[in-house]
């Protein structure tokens, strides 16, 4: 797939948001994220000079960080406390992509930036194999946690994740590390969380700069990814992956 809309390179000493315009089209997104930019709803009178759009439409601002959050999924620090939650809950990968979008658009979540727009694209790529979810439910099979992102290559693009119940998020993140290490060496996977919050530090998410994310990002991509669908095909061999891992727990 093609896209008719450019992404160029960030100038080093650029804002986090580096453009303004252009759509959310599945070729656009996937251009975009291999070009080290994700979107965002936005509002208010901005004015940016590339990628603007003419004809109106969403309103999307393409953001690529200076200091940038990403994982290794191999770093994830697994407390006692989070690898028991781990054993009180069952896991699966894209069995319900688009419970999971819901639950991070929720309007009554704090800080909720997922628009119509924006859950109506990933539901696209989603259909298309490029974007994916971990869910996490309780004894009673309810939907109490999930994460989702777009897997390019080796690096898994994440935009967002939700819990209902304690840890149910963070149990979804074990899950997600414990999928891109089954196949792969320590080191040729990584979790792009797009900035990093005093939350997300605690629990072994790093900051590079923009100029060394950007640099990694075509081996990244150019690399074998993760088998999504081998586990979506299988939730108790997951469930029981993402427990293993929560055992070993922390390895820099």
């Amino acid at each position: 797939m093609e896209t008719t809309w450019s992404f160029p390179r960030p100038d080093p000493d650029a804002d986090d948001l580096v453009a303004f315009g252009a759509d959310l089209a599945p070729q656009t997104l996937i251009a975009a994220y291999a070009a080290g930019y994700f979107p965002m709803p936005m509002s208010g009178p901005l004015e940016r000079v590339r990628l603007r759009r003419a004809n109106g439409g969403p309103r999307i601002g393409w953001f690529s960080p200076q200091q940038r959050g990403v994982l290794r999924p191999e770093a994830l620090d697994i407390s006692h406390s989070l690898a028991k939650s781990t054993r009180r809950y069952h896991l699966s990968v894209d069995a319900d992509f688009e419970a999971v979008i819901a639950g991070c658009a929720d309007p009554a979540r704090r800080g909720r930036w997922i628009s119509d727009e924006i859950l109506e694209a990933y539901v696209r790529l989603h259909r298309s194999g490029l974007a994916h979810s971990v869910e996490v439910r309780n004894g009673d099979d309810e939907l109490v946690g999930g994460v989702y992102g777009l897997s390019l290559g080796a690096l898994f693009a994440g935009e967002s994740m939700f819990h209902t119940a304690r840890d149910g998020s963070k149990v979804a993140l074990v899950g997600l590390t414990a999928l891109l290490m089954a196949d792969s060496e320590p080191g040729t996977t990584l979790i792009d969380t797009q900035w990093v919050t005093p939350h997300l530090a605690s629990l072994g998410i790093e900051e590079w700069d923009r100029e060394r994310y950007l640099d990694g990002l075509p081996d990244l991509i150019g690399a074998t990814g993760p088998d999504f669908a081998r586990w979506a095909g299988d939730p108790a061999g997951f469930t029981e992956l993402a427990r293993s891992r929560a055992k070993r727990g922390r390895h820099r």
